[in-house]
C-alpha cells in the first residue's frame, strides 16, 4: 500500500517493525534461517516452539535473537507449558499461541517478562476470550489458511465481524499471498498480515525441494482439509488441517498398497528428509495457486508491501479491488 492504514501504522509502532507482515509459524519448516530473513526484511519472523523443552528452546533463542536486529515471535501451539511460554517471553517481543483456549494466566506471564501475547483465533467467540484474557494482538484464521485451520468460516466474514469491536490490533491470516490480497485486507482495517504458504516458497525456508515444488506446480483448488495427517498433537483434539490435494491422493494410493498407515504423521516435509515425500503432509493454504516462483525473502516482502512512494493512489485502489475479487473469489462468492 502506499499509506499504511492507522491499524497498521499502530501494529508496526506496537511490535517494532517496519512492514505489517507476519511469517507464520510452520513448525519445521519456518527455522531460524527463514526467521531472521523475515526479521530483516522489516517483517516479523516466527519460530516455533513445538517439540522444545524450555531450556533447549532458551538456547536456541539465545543463539537465534542476536542474528538479527529485527522482530522475532515464538508460537506456542497445543495447550501451552508455563515455562516454556517463559523462556519464550524473556527473549523475544512477541509470543503467540494458537490451538488452545486463551488463558490469562498465560498471557499474564507473557505480560511479566515483558513480552505481547497474541492468540490466533477461528471465530468471533474465540477473539473475544482472547481479549478479555489480556491479548495484546489477535490473529485472526479463516478456513482458507494452510496447516491446522482452527475455525469452521472463510476469514473475510470473520475478519469484518472482529474489526467490528476488537480494541486491539488484528492480524488477517488464511489464503493470502500476493500485494493485492494484502492490500485488500490492510484496506478493510486489518492492522497486518500473516502468510505462511508463500514464505515456505522462499530459499530461505526449511521446507524439502519437492514440498517447494509441489507448491509450485498446485493450481487453483489445489488444496483440501483433510483428516489423513493427524498423527500430531493438534489433530489429538480437532483433526482438520489444509494440504495439497496431491500429497493425499498419494497417501491414498501408499496405503492401499500397504506400503503407509492412516492417519499419517502430520509433520511436514523438511529439507534433512531423506527419500520421496509425495506422500508427507503438504500443508498450503487456498491462495497457493497464485505462487508462481522461488522468490528471496527480502525481495518477496519488498513485493508486497511495496514503499509508500512507489504506488499512486489509484494503482492502490485498483490493487483493492483486485484483491476482495481474488479473496472472495476463493470463497466461492
Amino acid at each position: 500500500m502506499t499509506t499504511p492504514s492507522s491499524a497498521s501504522a499502530a501494529l508496526t509502532r506496537l511490535l517494532g517493525c517496519r512492514v505489517p507482515l507476519q511469517q507464520a509459524p510452520m513448525g519445521a519448516v519456518s527455522g531460524p534461517r527463514l526467521a531472521t530473513a523475515v526479521a530483516d526484511a522489516g517483517g516479523v519472523g516466527t519460530l516455533s516452539a513445538a517439540g522444545w523443552s524450555a531450556a533447549d528452546l532458551a538456547d536456541r533463542l539465545d543463539e537465534v535473537v542476536p542474528r538479527t536486529h529485527g522482530v522475532l515471535a515464538v508460537n506456542v501451539a497445543g495447550e501451552p507449558v508455563t515455562d516454556v511460554v517463559a523462556a519464550a517471553a524473556e527473549r523475544v517481543p512477541l509470543v503467540d499461541f494458537f490451538w488452545s483456549d486463551p488463558r490469562p494466566d498465560v498471557v499474564d506471564l507473557v505480560h511479566r517478562a515483558g513480552a505481547l501475547a497474541c492468540w490466533q483465533v477461528g471465530s468471533d467467540a474465540e477473539a473475544r476470550a482472547a481479549v478479555d484474557a489480556g491479548c495484546d494482538l489477535l490473529a485472526v484464521q479463516g478456513t482458507e489458511a494452510g496447516g491446522h485451520v482452527r475455525g469452521t468460516g472463510p476469514l473475510l466474514p470473520l475478519l469484518d465481524a472482529v474489526l467490528a469491536w476488537a480494541p486491539v490490533p488484528v492480524l488477517a491470516a488464511g489464503g493470502i499471498s500476493d500485494r493485492d490480497e494484502v492490500a485488500a485486507v490492510l484496506g478493510a482495517g486489518a492492522a497486518g498480515v500473516r502468510m505462511g504458504t508463500r514464505f515456505l516458497a522462499t530459499p530461505e525456508s526449511a521446507a524439502h525441494p519437492a514440498y517447494k515444488q509441489a507448491v509450485l506446480a498446485a493450481g487453483t483448488g489445489a488444496t483440501v482439509v483433510s483428516a489423513d495427517f493427524a498423527d500430531c498433537p493438534l489433530c489429538r483434539t480437532s483433526p482438520r488441517a489444509r494440504v495439497l490435494r496431491a500429497c493425499v491422493e498419494a497417501l491414498d494410493d501408499q496405503v492401499r498398497a500397504g506400503t503407509a498407515r492412516w492417519p499419517a504423521s502430520g509433520r511436514p516435509p523438511t529439507e534433512d528428509v531423506e527419500g520421496p515425500v509425495a506422500a508427507a503432509a503438504m500443508y498450503a493454504g487456498e491462495g497457493v495457486g497464485r505462487i508462481s516462483g522461488l522468490v528471496p525473502v527480502a525481495e518477496l516482502m519488498a513485493a508486497l508491501c511495496p514503499p509508500a512512494e512507489a504506488t499512486s493512489d489509484r494503482a492502490v485502489t485498483s490493487s483493492l479491488r483486485r484483491g476482495v475479487e481474488q479473496l472472495g473469489s476463493s470463497l466461492g462468492s
